[in-house]
């Protein structure tokens, strides 16, 4: 009888251990709950807090170098404004803004990088930041300590190398950001990133990694040109916002136009996205009826029905411990995180802090 129940207990430990394992964990900005988004030193704290991808935003200076910063611009996280106060560009809007796109890779990297602020707030008086006020102001204190801004490259070497020094094998999770921006101004970001990818090793689908990108005609094209021009393989997820947030555009006739996501939300979206890529990555909002009061008899939206019919990972964005973060019917962070692994189904989640979501998990 004893020898039986062990034997039960132990399929059981291995059943839960695989069912676990099969719901990723996904360092958003590495761990940017804790340290300055995109650091390495917050991707160095995402491994260690048992992260099975550690994400990269991509975006390309004027010398075509690969940097890592979650905007088009350098005024949100670091002291560009301060350094160089006539370096920025008049938006449509008519704020200043300082983008990455005017800056080599040398100047970029004499700036401070620090927790998100207010642009709204800052001077441009060069050492003048007493008035900046964070976006997170529970969360690593701005300016303070000494953070730079990396390059794709960096972080590659520096997952891998910690991979080879501790014998794990966590992944990598790049977003080509605003292709468009860039394409718009002569630079093939897209070819960039799959380029520097492959020679680091990553051509197959097998390899830890998936390439990310908001914007649907660019996914299309690194899926079904870039791809299969370079030999490679890898898996793609298609990322969803709402349109108003602007988060992608379109080129007519010479001129950004915000991409309007609408078609993915609706009966049907999700086959035409499947027909490119391997996954979608929607905000979480989009997958559950948030008017609930209780996880029990959950209404979830019709987009996760469809994307797993379709055999579609589903990797939502993005789950935060801050106040006014928790979705309901959760009561807080470790319940929101349970919610969607197991009793809506998704596949991974992206969090600002992996080490509480890996506590769900195990």
């Amino acid at each position: 009888m004893f020898t039986k129940m062990l034997l039960l207990l132990l399929a059981f430990c291995t059943l839960s251990a695989g069912f676990a394992s099969e719901k990723l964990i996904i360092a958003h900005r590495g761990a940017s709950g804790y340290l300055p988004e995109h650091t390495l030193e917050s991707y160095t704290a995402a491994y260690f807090m048992n992260a099975d991808y550690i994400e990269q935003d991509v975006v390309m200076t004027r010398d075509n170098q690969l940097v890592l910063l979650h905007d088009i611009f350098l005024d949100r996280v670091t002291d560009a404004a301060f350094k160089f106060p006539n370096r920025f560009r008049i938006e449509a809007d008519g704020s200043k803004r300082w983008r990455v796109i005017d800056f080599t890779l040398a100047e970029i990297k004499k700036l401070n990088v620090t927790t998100g602020f207010r642009t709204t707030d800052a001077p441009t008086k060069q050492h003048d930041r007493s008035q900046t006020t964070a976006i997170w102001p529970e969360r690593f204190p701005i300016w303070k300590s000494g953070f730079r801004v990396a390059t794709l490259a960096e972080a590659i070497e520096l997952i891998q190398g910690l991979n080879k020094a501790t014998g794990r094998n966590v992944g990598i999770y790049p977003e080509v950001k605003n292709p468009s921006q860039f394409l718009i101004e002569g630079k093939d970001i897209s070819l960039a990133v799959l380029k520097e990818l492959k020679k680091y090793g990553y051509h197959k689908k097998s390899d830890k990694i998936f390439i990310q990108c908001f914007n649907p005609i660019e996914t299309r094209r690194i899926a079904e040109e870039l791809l299969p021009k370079l030999g490679m393989e890898l898996n793609v997820i298609q990322l969803i916002a709402k349109t108003s947030w602007n988060e992608s555009y379109s080129i007519i006739d010479g001129k950004l136009i915000p991409y309007d996501f609408g078609w993915m939300l609706e009966k049907g979206g999700m086959k035409k996205i499947a027909e490119y890529a391997d996954g979608i990555g929607p905000w979480k909002s989009f997958l559950l009826d948030t008017k609930q009061s209780a996880r029990t008899g959950l209404t979830l939206l019709p987009m996760i029905s469809e994307a797993k019919k379709l055999g579609l990972k589903v990797h939502p964005y993005t789950f935060r411990a801050d106040e006014g973060r928790i979705l309901t019917p959760a009561k807080d962070f470790e319940d929101m995180v349970s919610m969607f692994f197991y009793d809506i189904g998704v596949d991974a989640v992206f969090t600002d802090f992996p080490d509480r979501a890996h506590k769900v998990r195990r």
